[in-house]
Order: C-alpha cells, then structure tokens, then sequence
C-alpha cells in the first residue's frame, strides 16, 4: 500500500478515535441543541465570524467523516445563525464535507475495486463518464438513500470531481432549505421525524426520479427528432430486411425465420461473405496445404515448392463443398426470401433493392445493417502502382511467387506468411510495431516468431515501409532507416481491414460512422430501427462475434420494445493459427497491466505433455491468469499445436465462473493435448497447497505409524 494511503487511513482513524473518546454524537441532538440554544445564540451574536468559521469547520469534518448527526447540525445553523445565514452555511458545508468523503473514497478504494470487478465497473464507468450527473442528481434528491452512501459509491466512479461538487450542492439545496427552516422553528420541533413527513418525503423522492424521467423524455424526443423527416408506413412489408449475406447476415436472417418473422436478405456479391469465401475458410485450407507439404519436403528431406494453381484447385473445391451451408437455396427452404443485388436504405423503414429483375422498394419495421469489412490498404506512396495483393485477392494467384513481401505482422499476415513460407516462397515480414502480434502477451509472440523463422520467414519488425515502386517485373519497397529497398516479386497487404459503411445509404440518412458503424448496448444505431452486426459493427472482428452479435441485432429488432437483451462480451475467445496456434480468451497480461487489474500467472510447459511428446509438438505453454490467491479465471492464453481447440475448456469454465479447481477435478483423456489444461491447474493447485494442513497431515500419520 502506498505511504500516502497509509497516512491517511491514520488520519481518519484519528479523527474517528477522538470523536469517539470526545464522545461528539452526544452533542449532535435535540436535547443538546435545546439545552444549550441561548449560549449558542449570545456566542454567535459576540463572535460573528469565529461563529460562522466553527460551525463550518464541525459540519465539515462531520460530514466527510461519515458521523451521523449531520441532520441536527443542519437544524442547528438555521436555529443559530437563521434561515439565509444558516442555508449558505449549511449547504456548502456539506458538499465540501461530502467531497472530501468522495475523494477519500477515490483514493483509498478505487483501484482495489476496479482491480476486483474490473468487467463489471467498466460499464459503470461508462456510463457515469456520460451521464453521471444525472444519476447523481437522482440520488441527491431523494432523501430515503444515506448521503454518506453516495459519497462512498461515487468516488468509485469516474465522475468528475467539480461535476460531484456543483451537482451535490444543488441536489441537496432542497432538502438542506428544509431542515434550515426547520431550525428557525427549533421549539415546535420534538423528533426529527417531524422535520419530514410522509408528504415530503414522497414529494422529494418524486423529484429525485425526475431526472431520470427527463432523461427518457430526452431520449425519445431525440428519436422523434431523429425520425421527424420521414413518413412512418401504416403497414409494412417486412419485419427484418438483412443487408449482407456474410456470417451476422446469415445468422440474423436465420433467427427470423426461426420464430417465423418475414424476412428478406440482400446480398450483392457472394453468399457466406468474406469467411466462406476469401477469409476463414480458404485460408485455414491453405494453411493445411502448406502444412502438409512441408511435413512431406521434411520427410524426403527436400525443398520443392508445390505447384500453386493445384493448391489454389484445391481451396476452392473446399469453399464449393462448404457453399451449401451458405446457399440461396438453403436459406429459401428455411423460410428466407433471399434477393441478390444491391441494397439502398432509403428511409428508417424503406429499403430499396436492386436486382437483375428490375428495382424494387420494401418496408421493414427493422433493418440489420451487415456489410462487414475489407482489407485496408494504407495510403503509402507507391502502393497504388505495384501489383500488390490483400487477403480478398491473393486466391487470385496462378504462380507461387519466388519472393512475398508481407506488409502487416497481425494474425492474418502471419497465418498467410508461414502458409506461403511452407509452400517454398521465400517470405519476409514487415512490421511496423516492435514485434510480431502486438495484441498477445510477448512470450506468445516471441514463441511464434521463433518458430516462423525457424521455418524460413524473415521477420522485420520496428520499421515502416515509407515508398513502393515497379522495376520491370520486381516490386521495390523503401524501409524507414534502410538506404537500399527490399526486392519482392508480390507484395501482400495485410495491416488490418475496414468495416463497409458507405454505398448503401446511411450517409445519405445522416448516420454518423467512424471507423465502423457505432451501435448501443442492443446493437442500435443512432437511428432506432436501423441496428447493425459483425465486422461493420466492431468492436472484434471474428467471424464467431458476428455470429453473437447478430442473435442479439435480430432479437432486439424483431422485439423491441417489447423486450432487449444487451450483448454480452464478457467471454471471447480468439485464436491465430500460424505454427505454433496462439488461443486465447478474457484478458492476457497486456490487458490486465492496462487496466491495473491485480493477478496472478500459472503456467505450464508443453514440452512436459506425454502427448506432444508423442505427435513431435512438444513447444508452447498454457498460461492461466487469475485472481491473487483464488483460482478464478481472469484469462487464459495457450500457445501450442491445436490450441484453437484446446482453448475450448476454458472459455466454459469462464463463461460459467468454474475456477481451476473444477478444471483440476475433471478426467481428461489420456494422452491428449487437453491434459495441459488439468496440468495447469495443478500447477496453480500446488502453489496454493496448504502448508499448514500438510504439517498437521504429517505429524496425524507419523502417529498412525506409532
């Protein structure tokens, strides 16, 4: 604990021992203030402002040390110093007693709690960053909720200290009025449940919802404002329109139908979007093609390229035999109109589709908004006038090039990277970050470097390719730093991708985008019929997530407002699928230093695993993040052969809060690859063991033996 921290602690301590032994809560009542309200009075009336200073100072210290009886002080100073005099007093003696309270509270509690709930603070402190004084406000104005409460709960936030400030003393001004008054009239007054009757209190707790109604009131008016330019139809055409045909378009589309909505999806280019047709699917084929060739050349101990276009047959005979899933044919049987063209949103209900059979315009009381996203291909001079390649074209490729240039050393350009190393390219990787897989741990990284390069990669971290230029059939890129340019004969783009966003009308309706299309906690845009999934929607862009978000989009546009269900992020598993695999799920070490949040690391080592012994795999390790002495799951990364499979136990075990100890107990198959996951939780079972129940143990059977 900080030194700070510490001398603070003592310092309240102290005050709280002295109010106790100084016995101060006999002197905050009724009786107290009755007995001694002349004296008090004669000493005002002599001592103006030693009066004021004093009763400042009591009501202050009283306030931020939590002492009950700030209630009595209230009526006090109205008593004393009457009504003007004594609300001024009062009212800033109590928010500036309320925020030392509250900064205390930030500054002792805060990081150990964000540290203990940091998923579930995270949106707390989402929405307290937006709406926070009114939240705030609520609470100030209802009477029934113990001020000294607030004062706690909100220094865990991230509201603002002088929003805090100004906001208390205007949510408290009523009441303080109140009592102030009340204090003018100090003889009428028997208890202090006649200050407040049942009346008022009733009246200010109606105020202190009030807020939050203007607040809805806000909202809805904002929509109506929103909506105001277009004509509502009386009757619609449709429940759901899906614009794209990829993985959330599929998805949403298929839930309509399930729960028998009328449905139409719109796809302008191939069904199955990017994963079935140039992402997951070709990709993980090639993958396994150049594994497989690789492990062959290894065996007759040679180093022949493969022949690409029988390879690129190949992939595409597996997106041909998985095209079925994704088909027009398969989604009309399941009760899908699907219509292939292009699709314009003209209106928050109006969409209008065109076809080879001509345009047409359709009413939807809801749009899901699916168009995903392309392979971002940065604005680096040069770029444009070299033949490169991204991960939508390089399916496109006939030869094997002798020399590939990869630009980006993310999972796509390091999955595509070893692909075409083990397929006989001479690979190298440009990276402009520090190291390959920025967003995994540095021991994941360096593993999967090492065994990149290992398998003929060269890897160029740290630098940025500043220029690009044709030399006859050669591609020339200049490197920050490096006089001469590195000679390739194809370039790969793969920095990163760009979510859809124009072409299909939400500009022209004044939607507002970033770098992808922003939508609430229901999958919402700012326009409330329209909602949006997957890549084009963020914030993850895994196939897996857009199938998740989209249960949500088309739940919430077929139900609302009937019912919503707000999309849960709390468990997503990822995985990289070079040589070793990188898998991971909830937060790796990285994430958990960014956000101060306090762990512990259990790990295990691959090479002690019977079976990656036995298949020749034995590298990698499992790594488990967890709760200082618990064993409860923060996040798991697994570095390894198959860790995208592996994962699988772990992402269950966090999604149903099952600590390392249920992992420990539960058989696992011998020999296999998920052995390491009961490993680890033995590692992390025999770091915890207890040392003093052992010592016991040992003497209890030292006396079995006599």
């Amino acid at each position: 604990m900080q030194f700070s921290k510490i001398i603070l602690i003592l310092v309240v301590a102290s005050l709280l021992v002295l109010a106790y032994v100084f016995d101060v809560q006999s002197y905050l009542n009724l009786e107290t203030l009755r007995a001694n309200y002349a004296d008090l009075v004669a000493w005002k009336d002599a001592n103006l402002i030693v009066a004021i200073t004093a009763a400042m100072v009591v009501y202050i210290l009283v306030t931020a040390l939590s002492i009950p009886g700030a209630a009595v002080m209230t009526l006090a100073v109205g008593a004393i110093f009457g009504f003007w005099h004594g609300i001024i007093i009062a009212s800033f003696a109590s928010t500036i007693g309320a925020t030392l309270a509250f900064l205390a509270a930030r500054f002792l509690l805060r990081d150990w709690v964000q540290g203990k709930f940091s998923k579930r603070f995270a949106q707390i402190d989402e929405r307290f960053t937006k709406d926070g004084a009114f939240y705030l406000l609520s609470l100030r104005l209802v009477p029934l909720f113990p001020f000294f409460m607030i004062n706690l709960l909100m220094g865990l936030t991230r509201i603002r200290t002088f929003t805090y400030f100004w906001v208390s003393q205007l949510g408290m001004l009523a009441g303080t009025a109140v009592y102030v008054n009340a204090g003018t009239q100090l003889a009428s007054i028997e208890s202090l449940g006649d200050v407040f009757s049942l009346q008022l209190v009733l009246s200010f707790t109606l105020l202190g919802i009030f807020p939050l109604i203007a607040k809805l009131m806000v909202s809805l008016l904002q929509r109506r404002k929103r909506l105001k330019n277009w004509q509502k139809p009386k009757v619609f055409d449709r429940n759901l329109i899906v614009i794209g045909g990829g993985s959330a378009g599929l998805v949403s589309a298929y839930i309509a139908a399930t729960v028998k909505a009328k449905v139409t999806l719109v796809e302008q280019h191939k069904m199955g979007g990017d994963c079935l047709n140039t992402g997951c699917v070709p990709s993980k084929t090639l993958i396994n093609i150049a594994r497989k060739h690789a492990a062959l050349n290894k065996a007759n101990g040679t180093s022949e390229p493969i022949q690409l276009s029988s390879a690129m047959a190949k992939v595409e005979q597996v997106i041909k035999d998985i095209e079925p899933h994704d088909s027009v044919e398969r989604y009309t049987n399941l009760g899908v109109e699907v219509l292939q063209g292009r699709a314009t949103i003209t209106s928050p209900w109006q969409v209008e589709i065109t076809t080879s059979a001509g345009t047409q315009t359709l009413t939807t009381r809801a749009i899901i908004v699916a168009t995903g996203a392309r392979p971002f291909v940065p604005p680096i001079p040069g770029l444009s006038d070299i033949p490169y390649r991204t991960s939508d074209s390089v399916w496109e490729l006939e030869q094997l090039p002798p020399r590939l240039l990869v630009l980006g050393g993310g999972p796509i350009g390091c999955e595509l990277a070893l692909a075409f190393a083990n397929l006989g390219s001479k690979v190298t990787v440009l990276e402009a970050e520090q190291r390959l897989l920025s967003k995994e741990d540095e021991d994941a990284a360096a593993l999967v470097t090492a065994s990149m390069e290992q398998q003929g990669v060269h890897v160029v971290t740290g630098k940025k390719a500043v220029r690009f230029a044709q030399e006859g059939s050669e591609s020339l890129v200049y490197v920050e730093g490096e006089e001469q340019p590195l000679r390739t004969d194809s370039v790969l783009v793969a920095v990163g991708r760009a979510a859809n966003l124009s072409g299909f009308g939400l500009a022209e309706l004044g939607v507002a985008t970033e770098r992808t299309l922003p939508v609430n906690a229901v999958m919402q845009t700012e326009i409330p019929s329209i909602y949006a999934a997957g890549d084009v929607a963020g914030p993850y862009q895994f196939t897996h997530v857009a199938s998740h978000q989209a249960w949500y989009a088309s739940v919430n546009a077929l139900f609302a407002p009937l019912k919503s269900f707000a999309a849960d992020y709390r468990v997503i598993p990822r995985a990289t699928f070079t040589d070793p695999e990188v898998a991971a799920v909830g937060l790796n070490e990285l994430e958990a230093k960014a956000q101060h949040i306090d762990y512990e690391v259990t790990r295990y080592d691959m090479s002690d695993l019977d079976r990656a012994i036995a298949d020749d795999v034995a590298y990698g390790f499992v790594k488990v993040l967890t709760k200082p002495g618990k064993d409860e799951i923060l996040g798991v990364t697994i570095v390894g052969a198959r860790a995208s499979e592996q994962i699988s136990e772990f992402v269950l075990a966090m999604k149903y809060k099952l600590g390392l100890n249920k992992v420990l107990g539960t058989i696992h198959i011998y020999p296999t690859m998920s052995e390491a996951n009961k490993y680890v939780a033995g590692e992390w079972k025999r770091a915890h063991k207890p040392e003093r129940v052992l010592a016991w143990l040992e003497k209890f059977h030292a006396w079995r033996r006599g």
